[in-house]
C-alpha cells in the first residue's frame, strides 16, 4: 500500500515522488529472498539440507521452542514493552516441574508428581513470572528493562539453586510428548506452533482485545482515552508471554528428554532476532504472526546451514547479530518505519 501525502510533505516539492515510491511490504515478503538464498546456499553446502527429514525435524522441529518464545515476546512488544526474563522461564518452569516429577534416586525431591500436574505447574509458573513482572512494570511503574533484567538473573539463579547445577533426567514420557513425538511424520511441536499461531494471529486480527493490543502499542494515551482497558491488557500479554515461554521450555525438555541447569541461556537474543527480522517494531504497535514465524524459520535455516557446514557454534551468535542489522536496514528501505 502506498502511504498518503501528509501536510508536511506538501511543502516539499519531492513529496509526490516519495509518496509514489514509498511502499509498505509485509515482513514475510521482504524475508522471502533471504529464505530462498538460505535454502539455495544450504543445497550447495550439503545434499542433506534439502532432505525432507532435515527440513521437518532439524529446521522446523528444532525451531518450535524458539517460535513459542518469539510469539510470547511479540505479544509483549506489540504493547511497547518487553520481557528479558522469558529465557530464564524457559529453564526454570520445566526444571521445577521435573524436580517434582522425577524420583529422588534420579535427583528429584521425591514428590513423584503426576506428569499432567507437572505440565500444568510449569505453565502456571511461567504465567506467574509474567504476572509478577507486569505488576511491577504496569502497576508500580518501574522501568521494564531493569525489572525484567533483574528477574532474568533471579529466576536463572533459582534454577541453578533448586537443581544444584544438575541435569534432571529421565523425565516421564507423557511430559516429553510434545518434544519427541510425531504426527503424520511431522513433530507434534510443529503442529502445536501452527495451532497456537493460528489462534494468536486470528485473535490479533479479528478480536477486539487483539486490535486493542496494537492500539496500545501505537499510542498508549490515545488507547486509554478511547476506553480500552490498557493496564489489564498489558498485564495479560505478560502472563501469556510467560506461559508460552514455559511451554517452549517443556518442548525443549521433550526434545532432549531432560532439563539442564542452563536451559534457555541466550535464547532471548535469538527471539529478539526473530521478531526484529520478522518486522515487529520494538516501539510497539506493528508486527504480524506470519512475519515472526518467517523470522524464526530463517534463523533455523541459517543455523542448520552453518551446522552442516561445520561452522563453530561460537560464530552463530555473531552471525545472528549481522542478520539483525541487515533486517533493520531492509526494514527501513522497505518502509516499515522505525524498528
Amino acid at each position: 500500500m502506498i502511504t498518503k501525502e501528509t501536510p508536511s510533505d506538501a511543502k516539499d516539492g519531492h513529496a509526490p515522488m516519495r509518496a509514489r515510491l514509498r511502499f509498505k511490504l509485509p515482513a514475510n515478503l521482504l524475508l522471502l529472498p533471504a529464505l530462498v538464498a538460505t535454502f539455495v546456499a544450504g543445497a550447495f553446502v550439503s545434499p542433506v539440507f534439502l532432505n525432507p527429514s532435515n527440513i521437518v525435524d532439524n529446521i522446523a522441529g528444532s525451531s518450535a521452542p524458539l517460535a513459542l518464545l518469539s510469539l510470547g515476546l511479540t505479544l509483549i512488544l506489540l504493547t511497547d514493552n518487553f520481557d528479558l526474563s522469558l529465557q530464564s522461564t524457559v529453564g526454570f518452569a520445566p526444571m521445577l516441574a521435573g524436580l517434582l516429577m522425577v524420583p529422588s534416586e534420579f535427583g528429584g525431591v521425591g514428590a513423584n508428581l503426576n506428569p499432567f500436574l507437572g505440565f500444568v505447574i510449569a505453565l502456571v509458573l511461567g504465567a506467574g513470572i509474567g504476572a509478577f513482572n507486569a505488576m511491577l512494570i504496569v502497576k508500580v511503574g518501574l522501568n521494564g528493562f531493569m525489572v525484567t533484567l533483574s528477574m532474568l538473573i533471579v529466576v536463572s539463579g533459582l534454577t541453578l539453586g533448586f537443581s544444584n547445577g544438575r541435569t534432571v533426567s529421565p523425565l516421564p514420557d507423557s511430559f516429553t510428548y510434545l518434544g519427541n513425538t510425531h504426527w503424520l511424520g511431522v513433530p507434534v511441536s510443529v503442529w502445536l506452533v501452527g495451532a497456537i499461531s493460528l489462534v494468536i494471529g486470528g485473535f490479533l486480527r479479528y478480536h477486539r482485545i487483539g486490535r486493542s493490543i496494537y492500539a496500545i502499542g501505537g499510542n498508549l494515551e490515545a488507547a486509554r482515552a478511547s476506553g480500552i482497558s490498557v493496564d489489564r491488557i498489558r498485564v495479560g500479554v505478560f502472563v501469556v508471554g510467560g506461559a508460552l515461554a514455559a511451554l517452549g521450555g517443556i518442548v525443549i525438555s521433550g526434545i532432549t528428554s531432560a532439563v539442564t541447569a542452563n536451559q534457555g541461556n541466550n535464547m532471548i537474543f535469538s527471539a529478539f532476532a526473530a521478531v526484529v527480522i520478522g518486522g515487529v517494531s520494538l516501539q510497539g504497535g506493528k508486527g504480524t504472526v506470519l512475519g515472526v514465524l518467517s523470522g524464526v524459520l530463517l534463523l533455523g535455516a541459517i543455523t542448520n546451514v552453518l551446522t552442516l557446514a561445520q561452522v563453530s557454534s561460537f560464530w552463530i551468535d555473531a552471525i545472528y547479530g549481522v542478520v539483525i542489522l541487515l533486517a533493520l536496514l531492509v526494514g527501513r528501505i522497505g518502509g516499515k518505519g522505525h524498528v
